[in-house]
């Protein structure tokens, strides 16, 4: 199989785990390419296998030597369970990732996932940007994710773990269609990659390379949270670096937010997050509140800094660092 093993260079790498056929083979695919890791599995308490499945975790880390992560939601999850179980999910992986300076999360998603995620994007409406937006690496607040199976069919992942005789579980919610990845899953993609894998594999690494030349953000500043990219002067790009700026901090950014900060240009997204364009810059920090001298406000009037990105750039002194 062709795994990205060759690209995990960090020495503290954390892997999302869950018993099951993907991850279990990544499991030990780490181990036999020798790459240090411990592991994190999340019990939503729905389903009485998750037992097992986590008692399968504790005797891994046991034999093996890993650190075992628990993280047990009590709480029910009555509507949108996919989006607020995944939002659970990685609170508990952000926690653990800071609390024990882990430099990267590795997840098991495949090549059927990336297929499933491209087809519900294009179902609903989406350009190049969130079509391709499952990547093998990405950054999320201050350790990057690696996705390095993407390249890998479900089918040769299942063939992997039947010749090596490991011990998998199979999840039976992720049959229930009522959920649309399963969804998209049991009609589309699986059926579609039996058929033409080596041309959807073909496609995306073309489609990855022509994102590539089309996207190219000028980041101009950095320091701390704060972020200052030259603007293309072009929104539907300008978009494209703010939407990737806050996915690194943990944010995804909604359509209509989306429009939002195309139609004000200065404005602050999750109560969390101050975004402004300006004819040359697009300013990226956290949003905070902060009475401010107006000597200094002054100064930012004369740079032309955004006034919701002023009180930040106050509080972390660093006006006299930027040179733009």
């Amino acid at each position: 199989m062709n795994l990205q093993i060759s690209k995990i260079n960090t020495k503290k790498n954390l892997l999302a785990f869950s018993g099951g056929v993907d991850s279990s083979a990544l499991f030990f695919l780490l181990l036999k390419n020798n790459i240090p890791f411990d592991i994190a599995i999340v019990n939503y308490n729905i389903r009485e296998q998750s037992k097992k499945e986590i008692l399968y975790a504790k005797q891994l880390g046991e034999k093996y030597k890993k650190e075992v992560f628990i993280k047990d939601i009590t709480e029910e999850i009555s509507s949108n369970f996919e989006k607020k179980a995944r939002d659970l999910r990685y609170a508990f992986f952000d926690e653990i990732i800071e609390q024990n300076s882990y430099e990267s999360l590795i997840t098991a998603h495949q090549l059927n996932d990336k297929l499933e995620w491209f087809l519900m994007q294009f179902s609903k409406g989406a350009g190049l940007v969130e079509l391709l937006s499952f990547e093998e690496f990405s950054i999320r607040k201050s350790y990057q994710i690696i996705k390095p199976m993407l390249n890998i069919s479900r089918d040769e992942i299942l063939n992997f773990l039947e010749e090596n005789k490991i011990k998998y579980f199979i999840d039976e919610s992720n049959i229930d269609t009522k959920y649309k990845r399963n969804y998209f899953r049991k009609n589309y993609s699986n059926k579609f990659l039996d058929e033409y894998k080596d041309g959807v594999k073909k496609s995306f690494e073309y489609l990855k390379k022509d994102k590539d030349s089309l996207y190219k953000e000028e980041l101009v500043f950095q320091k701390k949270e704060l972020e200052i990219f030259k603007s293309s002067k072009d929104f539907n790009i300008d978009i494209r670096t703010i939407d990737k700026s806050l996915k690194r901090r943990g944010i995804l950014l909604s359509k209509a937010s989306k429009d939002e900060i195309l139609k004000q240009k200065e404005c602050v997204i999750s109560h969390e997050i101050s975004i402004a364009i300006n004819e040359d810059f697009i300013y990226i920090c956290p949003y905070i509140k902060e009475i401010m001298p107006k000597k200094f406000k002054e100064k930012c009037r004369i740079k032309h800094i955004p006034k919701n990105t002023r009180a930040y750039i106050f509080k972390e002194n660093l006006l006299e660092d930027l040179v733009i």
